[in-house]
């Protein structure tokens, strides 16, 4: 699947706003706030239950990867995910 096909998809699920369980969260970190390289998903089959997470990270920029882009939208379709939220933004991991 292309880049921009992806984030498309991505970008459509999360604006749809919340529909209800399961619950699908990606959110991006890396080393500043203009480079990714994680992404964490965190998947919710039900209200007060603690979410399933997985992580992908690459060394490069994970928003542009086209492999893990595709992974996201293969995740959000196949765990059933009726809503999903993108976190805005890169949570710094830098080191203190």
């Amino acid at each position: 699947m292309q880049l921009e096909k992806s984030k498309k998809r991505i970008s459509k699920k999360v604006k749809m706003g919340f529909q209800g369980y399961p619950t699908l969260g990606i959110s991006y970190s890396g080393p500043s706030a203009d480079l990714a390289t994680e992404v964490a998903l965190e998947f919710v089959l039900e209200e007060g239950v603690e979410p399933l997470t997985e992580k992908f990270s690459t060394e490069s920029d994970i928003r542009e990867d086209e492999t893990v882009q595709s992974a996201i939208v293969k995740t959000i379709e196949r765990s059933g995910a009726r809503s999903v939220t993108l976190h805005e933004g890169v949570k710094c991991n830098s080191a203190n």
